[in-house]
This record gives structure tokens, sequence and C-alpha cells, in this order.
């Protein structure tokens, strides 16, 4: 049986899709865990069949940390609440797993249906980045063997979490499962990806702080210079090459990550906040 770790911050319009499209027999271990919530996420969830962990502050970390001492079987997935993902794909995962792969990610498609331009644009060149398919952030879903989740303790304080599994694991160790796919959604105004964008960086240098280490951060980029050095932070540069009518849209692309590269710099600490982010989203 497979385990599913959720946190969940005031989720409870979302979180029972979540949980229908897990419905399995036999069924799949649900451990739901409200953290802070002003909602009625842990009655939903609890409707659902999810065993419910609550918290009374918010914090992602400890959520997943409280998600992890409930669950008890192996492999371990650790879902974000507004996901969609059905049983049989998250099993197709699972049957990824072996012969030394420890850690596995589905494909990723980004919806941009009603986004404005320069979002659309960003995405354009984005999705093509080589560290994209090959890499678990960004997803809303990992899946860890036993093995693999015994490279670590307790998840550590970090917003980038998703960018903490992915550097745990050597290329060989981890696989994006091309078979199975998710949809993530683009924020759809200019600003509130602009926002997220400097997010996602600071967590990239939070987790480069902690580790001590060079490699690839979720926004893309090579994590060794703040965002950006050497053959990856020219990734974008192949992409448009190898795809000529991108070449319009890396002009966006090129002004958001600098923009946000330069934001990203300033000492303010950004929590995470799972309901801002897709309110941002709309």
């Amino acid at each position: 049986m497979v385990s599913v770790v959720i946190a969940a911050y005031n989720e409870a319009s979302v979180i029972g899709r979540c949980l229908d499209a897990l419905r399995h027999d036999p069924p799949l271990e649900l451990v739901v865990v409200p953290n802070g919530c002003t909602d009625d996420t842990a009655a939903v969830a609890r409707r659902h069949g999810a065993v419910v962990v609550e918290r009374t502050a918010p914090g992602k970390t400890d959520a997943l940390n409280a998600g992890d001492a409930v669950a008890t079987t192996f492999p371990r997935a650790y879902l974000d609440a507004d996901m969609e993902l059905t049983a049989d794909d998250l099993l197709r995962l699972v049957a990824a797993l072996g012969s030394g792969v420890l850690a596995v990610a589905p494909r990723r498609v980004l919806d941009v249906r009603g986004c404005a331009l320069p979002v659309r644009a960003y995405a354009a060149v984005h999705q093509h980045l080589p560290v994209m398919a090959s890499s678990l952030f960004g997803r809303g879903v990992a899946v860890l063997s036993e093995e693999g989740r015994s490279r670590f303790g307790p998840f550590p304080e970090l917003v980038a979490d998703d960018l903490f599994l992915d550097g745990l694991f050597a290329p060989h160790e981890k696989r994006v499962v091309d078979e199975v796919t998710v949809r993530v959604r683009m924020p759809r105004r200019t600003r509130e990806l602009y926002h997220r964008l400097v997010r996602v960086r600071r967590g990239n240098r939070e987790v480069r702080g902690r580790d001590g280490a060079a490699g690839p951060d979720a926004s893309g980029a090579s994590a060794g210079s703040g965002g950006g050095g050497g053959s990856s932070r020219l990734a974008w540069a192949g992409v448009v090459l190898r795809r000529p009518w991108l070449a319009p849209a890396a002009v966006p692309y090129l002004a958001l990550t600098v923009a946000a590269e330069v934001a990203s710099r300033s000492s303010r600490r950004t929590a995470w906040r799972a309901e801002a982010d897709r309110a941002a989203q709309g």
C-alpha cells in the first residue's frame, strides 16, 4: 500500500476533489495535515476518508513532518492539496521505482488558459528548459521509495521543499514518468508571476545556503551563482535556438527572470502560503 501525505492550508475548496481522485480498492493510506486552517479543511478531509492530523500553527514543514509521523507504509507520496492525481496514475509512478530509482515525479504541463500574454510567453520558454524535464520540483507531487525516504530525517525548515528533495538524488536515482502528467496552473497576471518567481528564487537561495552546494534551482537556472551561471544560465538560449519561433517570447522571459533575481536578493523572508498562491492564480 502507498502512503500519501498532504499538507493543507485552508484547502476546503479543493481537498475533496484531491482525495476523491485518489479513491482505490484496496484503499491508499491518505494522511491530510491541516495546518493553521480557518476553514473546514479538516472536516472535508475526514468526510473523504483521510486520516487527519490537525496542527494549530501554519507551516508546511511541520505539516509534512507530522504527516510522516503518522504514515505507516512505503512508498511515500507527497502531494499538494490542490493537485488532482488519480490513484491509477499514482500507482504508475510507484511502479517506476526500483532498479536504482528512488524518487519519481510526473511530467508537468503548464496551464496558461486565461493568462496574460507575458505569462504565456514566460511559460513557452520555461517549459522547454532541460532541467524541467528531469527534476522533481515544480510538479506538486513526488514519490519516494523507502530507501529514498531514508536519505533524510525530518523535513528541514525550507520554503522550497521540492527543491530540497530533488537535491538528495543523483540523476540516475530520480525519474520523471512521462506517461503520467499533471497540470500546473500558471498565475493569470504578470505581476503575480513576478511575485511567485521572487519567492521561488528566495527559496532556491535558502536551499543553497543550507547545503552549501551548487545545482539546478527551481527556476531552471544554475544554483551556483544565485540564479544563473554558465551553461545553465544560458539554457533559455538553447531553447530558442532549437525553436526560433519562441524568440519573441524570450524578451518577457528574460525581463521577468532578471527582475525576479534582483528582487529576490532583498533580505525579506517569504513564508509558505498555498492559499495565497492559489488566490494569485485566480
